[in-house]
Parts: C-alpha cells; structure tokens; sequence
C-alpha cells in the first residue's frame, strides 16, 4: 500500500496521501488502487483523533486519469463491473464523510475517476496551468461517470449547469474551473498548492459537503420546479434529435442526473453504479473503448512508426497554395510553434490564405483562450511569399494545390530546387497516387503523401501516404510531424483514392445509385444521419462538389486505359453527371448541386431531383441504412487485402475521425465484429442478391470466419 498511497502525517495533525502507481505514467484506479484506497481509508479511521484534515495529491506529474480502461475492457459481466466500480466510489463517500477537512491538490490533468476524486473533497486547490485539463469525459468512450461524477456535479451546480460536463464531455482547464465553481482556488507552484491546501484545512476544521449539511437545497431547483421540470420534458426529443438513439451514453446519463436528484446522496449514488453497469455491458461502450481508447492509444504512441528511426522534430515547413486546405495546414503548424512560409500565385491570395488564421485566432482571443499576444506570436510565424526561394531553409515542404497532377507536379518541382538534400516533400492530395506524384522530384524517396480533412482546424486526423519509393526515415519525419501538430496519423500504401477517399467515395456513390433506384431524396438524407452519418451522401457531395468526384473519376478512366485496365463506373455516376452537365450544379461553392442555397435562408433538397429521379423505390429503411454503411466496411476489407491497410485499428480510427462514420459502430471493421462475421457474410450476401455483386462478401471476410477470429 505505501507504494501506491504514500501516507504522510506531519506536525500539524494533516495527512497527505500521494498517488504514486508504481510502472505507470499516470495514476489509474485499477485493482492495486482500490486495495490500496480500502486500507487507506481504514487507516484514518482508525487514527481520526489525531489528524486535522488530509490533503490528497500526486507524485506524477498528472493527478489521476480515473478508471483502468484495460481492466474494464476485460470485464464481462454485470455483477463484476458492479462491484468494481462500488469499490471505487464507497471510499469516495468515506472520505468525504470522515468529519475531516479534506482537499485535492490537484497538480495536474485530472479526467474522468480523477476528477471525480477531486469532486469527493470539501475544497479543490489546482496548479495555475492553462494546460492542465479537468472535467468528466466518461461519455466520449460511451460511459457515464460513475464514481460519483453525476451524484456530485449535479448537486454542485444543478442538473441544468451539469449536463454540459457530464453529459457532452465538456473539459475546461483551472481557470475555467474557477469560474464554473468546480476549482476553488489556484496555485501558482507546487509548493503553494500544498501551502494553501494546509492553511485552508487550518481555517476550516469542520468542513462538509454542501449536500450533507442540513436543509440542503438543490442550486436552480429540482425536478418538480416549474421552471426546470419544463426543460425536462421536452429534453429527451432534444437528446434524440442530437443522437440519433444511436448514443446510450447520453440518454442514460440524463436519467441517472434527473432520477439521482429526486432521491438521497446513497440512492443517487446506486442509480448511477447501475447504469454504468449497463453501458459497460453493453454493445456500444465495447466498440467505442475498442477503438476509441485502446486503438486511439496503439496507433498515437507510434504503431505504425518505424521503430529504428529516432524521433525527428520539423523545424520550419512550407506550404503551397493558400486555399482552404493550405491555410488550414498554415495555420495548425503555426499553432504547433513551428514557422511556415505560405505561397500562392500572389501575395493577395497568400495574405488571404493568412487571414483565415486570424479569424481564428481573433475567435479564440474573444473567447478568453488564448491571449492577444499568443495569438499575434502565431500569426507571426506564418510568412506569406509568391517566391519560391523563401522556402530556403524548410525541412518540409507540403502541396496543398488543386487535384490536378500536372499543376502539383509543376509547384512541387520547382519548391524542389530550394530544399536541401534531407527535406521532405509531401502532397495533400486526397486520390492521386503517391508514387506517381513522386516522379516529380529526384529524390523519390523523400516524398510522402499527407492527406489533411478539411477543416483542418477542427478534424483531427492526417492520412499518411507511402509510396513505393518512400523511405523509412521519410515516413518517421512525417508521423513525428503530425504528432508535433497534434493529430492523429494513420499509415497508408499507396493506391487510388488510399483509404479514406476511397471508403468515403464508396458512401457517396451509394447515395446516388439509391437515389437512381427512386429512393426519396429526403428519405436517403434522413436515413443516412438516424444511421450516424454525420451528414447525408447527397449534402456531403455538395460539400466536396461534384466536380471532383467527377474528375476523380475521369482520371481514374484515364488511368485504367493506360495500364489497359477495362474501367467499369460505379452505379451512381450518370447522376452525377446529369446534374452537372445537364444542368451545371457543381455544389455548395457554386450555389446548386443536390441541394439550393438560399442566401437568406437554410439549405433545402433541390425540388427537381424528383423529377429527374421519379420516387418509385421500395427499399426498405433498413436496407437503405445497412447499404451506406455495409458498402464503406466490404470496401474496407478489399483495402486491407490489398495491403493499402496495415492494420485494423488504422481502419478504424480514420474511418472514425477522417470520413465520420458512425462513431457507435467503433469504426468499419468493429462495425463487421459487432454485426457478428456471420450474421455480416449472411446480410451482405442478401444484399448483393438484390443490389449488386459489390455488397459479395469479401474473401478476407470469410478467411476470417473460418478461423474463428474478429478483426482486432
């Protein structure tokens, strides 16, 4: 126990307990954890007379990361997870009842279990560092917070007030925490946070939670106020519309809020053990964890990185064409604290390209996250040029111009001639092939494919592309690049269209086959989004524009003629070209495509696709859903045959961040594994009997189930 809970009592009668989990970079409530809290708190039973109070800090540099998602992750079934999540929280409820002033010194990142630590104490005193994260995210891995996160938030801040941070996720650092009233005060060292934490203890000996102490009224009501039992009714529609009934978490999450709040601390305290228990046991929280956790982690520590290869740090990057895509690149490397040199056909196009960094950055300054002077040192590192000799000195160099490979050719040549002999040149390029792309340059094995999303501001994943001639140390650089951005990377072979274009052109293209067959347009949209599409496949080509799915099909013809391959179009395509040659809707830029763009008004579905594709099918709903998501996994599974896929849980997580595919399947392989491999083979056989040889369920697929195994 002394090496996980270190128990330190000094001259003044105060105990310091300091986490210390032996092998592990962070704290984590696991097995030995719990032992060792069980014991600890019979230690201050057993010596209560002589302490004035405890403080409760870390010896690692984050406070506590909460749960052992490993060990969960293992557990099967409901009377277990029971009993391991009450051995977490009934110490909790101890502590904070002990008769003793009790503090967190929180000195770092404290998420999830740690927070709800923090929560269990009388006063919450946290180191002064915008860097630290707090807060409940229980929710993103399809979980609720269940060592009292919901009981407490709830009776600290009201139902209303909570929801945001147990129910969305939302974290917020130290002084966000201050201003919620979740943090009380803050430290500016590690010396003062203890300082403070003792004199606090000092001035108050006989502290108890708000919710212990007699005539305790819940802040802005409870349930049965007029005011709030009116936002609680129509709440429920409210979550629905936003998940789609695909996220448990969430809805559960609001019952253990609003039931634990008719009712005592320990009752409140029960309800929410036993809806964690169902989440954990169920289908959506495994998947979620599977990737979103235990895959996330496998692929952020560097997976797919060349192990030989020592970590490389990119000094100074240039970025090619200050459209949306090269301004977005600008503008997270520039915020990563590395210079960029930002080029286009003039220094108005470039400074515009800069612009959209200011925009937002000038966001972020009115929304007090950063400071009027950490925004202007970024802005400052973006340098706006027509030349290519400014790029002297950039060990990076990345071509964001249009898809059209003689133009990406021709900028990257010449930026060429700048760089030394060790940079790296990467293209942005969403479908064309790295490896012909690379013939550009001398040096091929210095080229590499890195496919941002747009906005890149916001989307956190980047493709990495490796040609045939791309070198290890090439292929290092640029995951260490991605990784200095902050973003997740994901390591691709080459071919057409990668991975994520492809699996994403796949989607849309099943769209429009379904809207060929006389699918409403509105019931295609409708049953995409119900199905977690973030959006449906006929908004999401306006989005895109069909000019490019045009083009990319034009030079995928081209290619298939060259290598004397017969080119077969996908179903879909003559809609696609009807709307744009017939009738030149090229998508949202342009005003028209699958949708109209009222200037003053929403987006609506164009009234004459109707028209042009008479409402005549009888597709079931669940074929509809099952077909968009089914085609995106069989794609996928041809992508890891090929060997385009290294593994699954890059399948997965950039299904997941890069192309939003729904995030309660856990990504396009843990989709197949939740189906069930053969109830998946059984289904897609199914659907390609009624729609189509490409819904055959792949070779790989039924390797797979003949040996018993889920793509893991």
């Amino acid at each position: 126990m002394n090496h996980i809970i270190h128990y330190h009592h000094d001259a003044d009668k105060i105990v310091t307990l300091t986490l210390d989990i032996p092998g592990q970079a962070t704290n984590t409530m696991n097995v030995a954890y719990r032992e060792a809290m069980k014991n600890t708190i019979i230690r201050l039973e057993n010596d209560l007379d002589n302490i004035a109070g405890i403080i409760i800090t870390s010896a690692k540099e984050t406070f506590c990361a909460g749960g052992d998602l490993n060990e969960l992750s293992e557990q099967v079934t409901a009377s277990i997870v029971y009993q391991m999540v009450n051995d977490i929280k009934q110490p909790l409820r101890q502590l904070e009842t002990l008769g003793k002033p009790v503090v967190a010194a929180i000195n770092g990142a404290a998420l999830g279990g740690g927070f709800e630590l923090a929560l269990s104490t009388h006063y919450r005193i946290c180191l002064n560092q915008p860097s630290i994260q707090l807060g409940l995210p229980e929710v993103t891995l399809g979980l609720l917070p269940a060592a009292g996160g919901i009981t407490r938030m709830v009776r600290l801040l009201g139902i209303e007030a909570a929801l945001p941070y147990i129910q969305q996720g939302k974290k917020f650092n130290p002084q966000q925490g201050k201003q919620i009233g979740l943090i009380h005060e803050l430290a500016d060292s590690q010396v003062a946070l203890i300082n403070q934490a003792k004199s606090w203890i000092k001035a108050n000996p006989d502290a108890v939670q708000p919710w212990d102490k007699p005539g305790y009224k819940m802040p802005r009501g409870n349930p049965s106020s007029p005011q709030l039992a009116q936002k609680l009714m129509i709440a429920p529609a409210m979550l629905i519309k936003k998940t789609k009934g695909c996220l448990p978490a969430p809805e559960k999450i609001l019952c253990a809020a609003v039931e634990g709040a008719q009712v005592d601390f320990e009752t409140a305290y029960d309800i929410e053990s036993r809806y964690f228990v169902s989440l954990t046991t169920g289908p959506v929280a495994k998947n979620m964890m599977t990737s979103l956790w235990h895959q996330l982690n496998k692929i952020n520590s560097g997976d797919s990185r060349p192990p030989a290869v020592s970590t490389v740090k990119t000094e100074k990057v240039g970025v090619i064409g200050a459209g949306m895509m090269g301004a977005g690149i600008a503008y997270v490397t520039a915020k990563a604290g590395i210079p960029v040199v930002l080029k286009d056909i003039s220094i108005d196009k470039a400074e515009q390209g800069k612009d959209y960094s200011r925009r937002l950055l000038q966001k972020q300054v009115q929304q007090g996250r950063l400071t009027t002077d950490n925004a202007a040192d970024i802005l400052e590192k973006i340098q706006c040029t027509t030349i290519d000799t400014d790029f002297h000195g950039c060990d990076l160099i990345i071509e964001a111009v249009f898809e059209d490979r003689q133009l990406k050719t021709h900028v990257t040549q010449t930026a060429a001639q700048q760089l030394t002999t060790t940079a790296v040149i990467a293209s942005n390029t969403s479908t064309l092939p790295i490896t012909g792309l690379a013939q550009a340059i001398e040096q091929q094995q210095q080229f590499i494919g890195l496919h941002f999303f747009s906005p890149v501001d916001k989307m956190p994943l980047v493709e990495i592309i490796r040609g045939k001639q791309t070198s290890q140390t090439t292929l290092a650089k640029a995951f260490d690049f991605v990784r200095q951005i902050r973003k997740t990377p994901i390591v691709v072979n080459d071919s057409r269209g990668f991975f994520t274009s492809r699996v994403f052109g796949r989607y849309c293209l099943e769209g429009l086959a379904l809207l060929k067959e006389g699918v409403a347009p509105a019931l295609l949209e409708r049953e995409a989004v119900k199905a977690g599409m973030p959006v449906g496949p006929l908004a999401v080509i306006d989005e895109v524009s069909l000019s490019l799915l045009a083009r990319i099909r034009d030079q995928e013809k081209v290619d298939c003629e060259q290598a004397g391959i017969p080119f077969t179009p996908a179903p879909g395509y003559d809609v696609l070209d009807k709307l744009l040659v017939e009738y030149n809707r090229k998508g949202r830029a342009a005003g028209r495509g699958f949708y109209d763009y009222p200037k003053q008004d929403k987006k609506q579905l164009w009234p004459n696709l109707v028209q042009l594709f008479p409402v005549t099918s009888t597709v079931p709903k669940a074929d509809i859903a099952e077909r968009l998501l089914f085609i995106q996994s069989i794609e996928s599974l041809h992508c890891l045959k090929e060997g385009v896929l290294n593994s699954v849980a890059d399948a997965n997580i950039g299904s997941l961040f890069g192309i939003g595919f729904p995030v309660w399947t856990g990504g396009v392989l843990q989709y197949i594994n939740y189906y069930g491999l053969q109830a998946f083979i059984n289904r897609a056989t199914e659907l390609a009997e009624k729609y189509g040889r490409r819904f055959q369920p792949p070779a790989l697929l039924l390797e797979q189930y003949k040996t018993g195994d889920f793509f893991f």
